[in-house]
């Protein structure tokens, strides 16, 4: 039975409190949307009634902007350098040092209607870690939901890879349950203390030496990912009050990907490596590693939630009163990057992903708020600064890209006669343009970075294709406010509006089968 302490920590939303908690809470739930809406409204009225203010407004908005992007760029290069050299280091040398024989990694990944050829390419990835393969746990957990074709599938792993591994185990997760979102998070949550009882108990393997990744199912690990994992959790000061996050790259198949959906992904995993350089601001996302004690403690993963893998990192943080933190290990994973078998449906999964990861990060913003104000342990000065760094996030998400790209002009078309008679307005897009015109420089590294990171380019695509790699980052304009700001309003305005979504499975399109099946 789950204690009442822990589902109050597992809300998903208004509805799941009662009395005044629930009328704050869909309070709070108001207010991303209601600041992001707010700001683009007020910048359309004050073009008009204060153009010359608005005017002044937006070129000191651009210089910041300018600021911050070479700030990011810094960390952006730092974590690069970092990533490099933790790639070329031999961590079992490392681990040698320390003892590390007790520990078990238990890899969860549960999978809705995915091929089997989804499913090969990883558990393939899992078996080619340096890891002994005696003391790895992979658990497949699969949806009741998706039917035969997804049972089958898994009763074919197990088939071939039960002998490889110490513990393979398949789970079915059952459909309508009670309380239950359908999705990744219920799945997790349905699966890890099926498998800890069936398992872990059984073989009476301690809680506290069992890390847990939880991966998506096209997650493939590098070669030393769970070397690397294992020496991070031994020499971290409090191993059981973290999370371990490494680097997602969106890999596996790049080189069949559109550009803009390239530019896309490639820009969450530089968001990510930026992250990974502040530590102090970094949450767990996608795929990501904690210890089954600590998952044991606090309930295991929500199963009303959308964005599972951030929350589970608030869902510690909260229970452990903040004394709780997500370990950066500037390693890196391997992940698809969204592609359909045409375009247009390349445009849609790009959109609802990125509408399903923005949701996440208003719905959370308000999961903070709430247990802040509940929560009189956890250090004032903590609560404010990741209160100004998780609101602040959801806002910029959904706004700044739109002020930036498109409602630097208001002012020119709103502001009469009198306003472009000024001097100021004759300069106004001569500045923000040349601002911006710095800024994109920016975009020179991000060239040069994207193409380290690329796997080798398959025979059957051209030397050429290197060169699109190169030039597809004159998209960011258009990429960052069609698939960053317009998906993340939109998720802030249905939460706003009380719309929820729900968990939406990104599809797992492959070109190439790898695996004939």
């Amino acid at each position: 039975m789950v204690s009442e302490s822990i589902k109050y920590l597992h809300i998903g939303r208004a509805g799941d409190l009662t009395g005044k908690d629930k009328v704050l809470y869909r309070f709070f739930e108001i207010l991303p949307g209601f600041f992001s809406v707010g700001t683009l409204i007020g910048i359309g009225f004050f073009s008009w009634f204060l153009p010359v203010w608005t005017a002044f407004f937006i070129i000191i908005f651009d210089l910041y902007w300018l600021i911050k992007t070479f700030y990011l760029s810094l960390h952006l290069r730092a974590n690069w350098a970092k990533m490099r050299h933790y790639l070329k280091l031999d961590w079992q040398e490392r681990l040698n040092n320390l003892k590390y024989d007790h520990i078990w990694q238990m890899v969860i990944m549960p999978f809705y209607k995915e091929s089997y050829d989804v499913l090969f390419t990883t558990l393939e990835s899992l078996g080619k870690t340096k890891w002994d393969k005696n003391k790895m746990i992979v658990v497949l957990a699969y949806e009741e939901r998706a039917g035969e074709e997804a049972e089958k599938n898994a009763q074919r792993a197990q088939e071939e890879y039960q002998n490889k591994f110490g513990h393979f185990l398949i789970v079915k997760h059952p459909q309508d349950l009670k309380e239950e979102m359908p999705g990744k998070g219920s799945n997790l949550a349905y699966a890890t203390p099926y498998a800890g009882e069936k398992i872990l108990d059984a073989n009476n393997i301690k809680y506290e030496d069992v890390l847990v990744s939880a991966f998506d199912i096209d997650t493939r690990p590098y070669e030393q990912y769970f070397l690397c994992l294992t020496w991070h959790f031994l020499t971290c000061e409090k191993p059981h009050r973290s999370s371990f996050q490494p680097v997602p790259i969106y890999n596996n198949n790049i080189w069949d990907a559109p550009a803009f959906s390239r530019v896309v992904a490639t820009s969450g995993t530089f968001w990510q490596m930026m992250q990974q350089e502040r530590p102090e601001r970094l949450a767990t996302f996608s795929s990501h590693s904690l210890s089954f004690k600590a998952l044991h403690e606090i309930g295991y993963w929500q199963k009303n939630m959308v964005n599972e893998d951030s929350r589970i990192f608030w869902n510690a943080f909260m229970y452990y009163d903040g004394d709780y933190q997500a370990v950066p290990i500037s390693y890196p994973i391997s992940l698809d990057a969204n592609l359909a078998p045409n375009f247009l449906g390349t445009v849609k999964n790009v959109y609802k992903q990125q509408n399903r990861w923005t949701y996440g990060t208003a719905e959370n913003a308000v999961y903070i708020l709430f247990h802040f104000l509940k929560n009189k342990k956890i250090d004032l000065k903590k609560k404010l600064r990741l209160l100004f760094v998780q609101w602040e996030g959801a806002w910029s998400l959904a706004t700044n890209p739109l002020i930036i790209f498109f409602l630097g002009w208001l002012p020119l078309a709103l502001g009469g006669q009198e306003f472009n008679s000024l001097l100021l307005s004759y300069n106004l897009p001569r500045v923000t343009r040349n601002i911006m015109t710095l800024a994109m420089f920016g975009l020179i590294m991000s060239a040069i970075i994207s193409t380290t990171l690329l796997p080798p380019r398959p025979q059957e695509k051209s030397k050429l294709k290197y060169f699109t790699m190169i030039i597809q980052w004159v998209m960011i304009p258009f990429t960052i406010p069609i698939f960053g700001a317009l998906p993340g309003l939109d998720a802030q305005i249905r939460l706003m509006l009380g719309k929820y979504i729900s968990f939406w499975v990104t599809p797992k399109y492959r070109k190439k089968q790898e695996k004939s099946v």
